[in-house]
């Protein structure tokens, strides 16, 4: 559709028009940004020293300037929008503050990087108003890749990586002797730990995939579409990418794809995989004719209209007032600041609390602590106040008690954290080829515990552990997320406890499950006094 002289002057008055506008909002967006930063360094230097150490999540440094460009591209149709500060979005920042507060309690540090992404898109919708904030929703949302999550999708990953690898070797004709993660065959052992769980592939595929998918398709459709095939693709080239390197390793007698060229085989093989995406959706593209056909079936403006259509673009412009602007920045971070606030008050308060004892359980039932440990194998846990880790013996029975006390006494310090594990990856000696839930009886009732068997060259084990909250047993982690924060509000304090017990392991299971039963039965009202002695101080 031909734009007439009239069209031009309407928009060229427009983008004059709203020019005084731009100039007051634009420097306190500027000092509002630079207000959040501040308030929030540690989440924020959190997200940035994650992308420094991670090669899983280093695209975070492009996010940013990417999200400038798009902005800058959108930069004619906002020329012609009027930014009006309000104070309609000042709620919805106090409810992400609360989240973030509560995310901090927890320690759930991706819980305080999402909250404070959040506060971005809020502070621009409440500086330069919806009319604004809807035009660049899409850059906006893009900020979301900044945050380094995604880490929770690791170990189904990798059962799904060793479960596809495993039945194509099966199905070339390779025997393969499978247990959890780890699988040999004839020429040699395998196991697939977090490095070739796919994540990275996933994460930089998604982020990529709805970059292209925006840039390229008007159609809603369309996108969702792509994007959903920048989620599956990578996981089955990624199960493809590692039948790959151990067929090159097998068929070359374990001379190639170790060491670092099995890692330029896996981006290599990641980076045909996303072109060949690429090309595949360059077919379906909607390019610009299409794109401009779709505007020509817009509604024409009647000759006799254009003064009212003029009228109207003139009254949708102003010069915002500098004090409603300075009012409404002012407001988004005082609310904003509510937080850190808050959470500077808590530590403050947790600091002035004294060291926590634990005491060792005494012995109950015939169990009697004994000095020497089953193994130089201890779990990994982090932060931890305090620990006990004996061996309780009973007729030639033995079984080890592992107690890791979190009083919420040290900044950083939780019991539902990732990283407190039973062995770490590519451990010398250990390895864990199966964790899984079991249902046991502790004390009146039922509970699901976590139960792992540990191998190593000299001797195995049969693991139980589960993490203890007062009165309270889980080991689901976002179940024990809340029991965290109700505690540390309530009480002050988290005072919680993991708890892991076991005992050498032979080739059925079940005798092991009823010694560890009978041990619990008997021990744990010396366990639990144990907590609550500590809990109570």
């Amino acid at each position: 559709m031909a734009t007439t002289t009239d069209d031009m002057s309407i928009l060229a008055r427009s983008s004059g028009d709203t020019a005084p506008a731009w100039r007051t909002v634009l420097p306190a967006l500027v000092a509002v940004l630079a207000a959040l930063v501040a308030l929030f360094w540690d989440t924020a230097a959190s997200i940035v020293d994650i992308w420094w150490r991670s090669e899983t999540f280093a695209h975070g440094f492009v996010i940013a300037p990417i999200t400038l460009w798009l902005v800058w591209r959108e930069r004619a149709a906002l020329a012609r929008l009027t930014p009006r500060p309000g104070l309609a979005p000042v709620p919805l920042i106090l409810m992400i503050v609360l989240a973030w507060l509560l995310a901090r309690l927890a320690g759930v540090l991706v819980g305080e990087q999402l909250a404070f992404v959040t506060l971005i898109p809020l502070a621009v919708w409440a500086v330069l108003g919806w009319s604004v904030v809807s035009a660049l929703l899409f850059p906006l949302a893009f900020l979301f890749f900044m945050v380094p999550m995604g880490e929770a999708l690791i170990p189904p990953l990798m059962d799904f990586t060793a479960a596809f690898t495993v039945h194509m070797l099966q199905l070339t004709g390779i025997p393969v002797y499978w247990e959890g993660t780890f699988f040999t065959i004839p020429s040699g052992q395998w196991s697939v730990v977090e490095g070739c769980s796919g994540v990275r592939y996933l994460i930089a595929s998604i982020t990529l995939g709805t970059l292209y998918a925006y840039l390229t398709y008007q159609r809603y459709w369309k996108r969702a579409l792509f994007i959903a095939l920048s989620v599956v693709v990578p996981v089955f080239a990624n199960g493809m990418r590692a039948y790959i390197i151990v067929m090159i390793a097998h068929l070359s007698d374990m001379k190639l794809a170790h060491g670092i060229d099995h890692f330029i085989y896996g981006w290599v093989w990641f980076g045909v995989v996303m072109m060949i995406l690429f090309w595949l959706g360059s077919f379906w593209r909607d390019d610009a004719e299409t794109v401009a056909g779709q505007a020509s079936h817009a509604k024409p403006v009647a000759p006799g209209s254009r003064p009212a259509a003029d009228a109207a673009l003139q009254a949708d412009t102003f010069a915002v007032p500098t004090a409603r602007t300075g009012v409404v920045a002012l407001a988004t971070v005082l609310a904003a600041g509510l937080g850190p606030a808050a959470s500077a008050y808590l530590a403050h308060a947790e600091a002035t609390a004294g060291a926590v004892p634990l005491a060792e359980p005494a012995g109950s039932g015939g169990w009697v602590p004994v000095g020497e440990r089953l193994s130089d194998w201890e779990p990994r846990y982090l932060g931890m106040d305090a620990f006990v880790h004996r061996t309780y013996r009973e007729e030639g029975r033995a079984v080890g008690v592992f107690v890791a006390y979190y009083g919420g006494l040290q900044q950083g310090g939780e019991l539902v954290n990732s990283q407190n594990i039973l062995i770490p990856q590519k451990h010398p000696n250990w390895r864990m080829t199966v964790e899984r839930p079991q249902t046991v009886r502790l004390g009146d009732r039922e509970a699901t515990v976590n139960e792992a068997i540990l191998r190593s060259s000299e001797r195995d084990f049969l693991v139980w552990r589960w993490n203890w909250f007062g009165g309270d047993i889980t080991m689901n982690p976002y179940l024990g997320k809340l029991f965290e924060i109700r505690d540390r509000l309530l009480e002050g304090h988290r005072g919680s406890a993991g708890v892991v017990l076991y005992t050498p392991f032979s080739d059925n299971p079940e005798d092991e499950r009823k010694l560890l039963q009978g041990f619990v039965d008997a021990m744990l009202p010396s366990v639990a006094a144990s907590l609550e002695a500590a809990r109570a101080r």
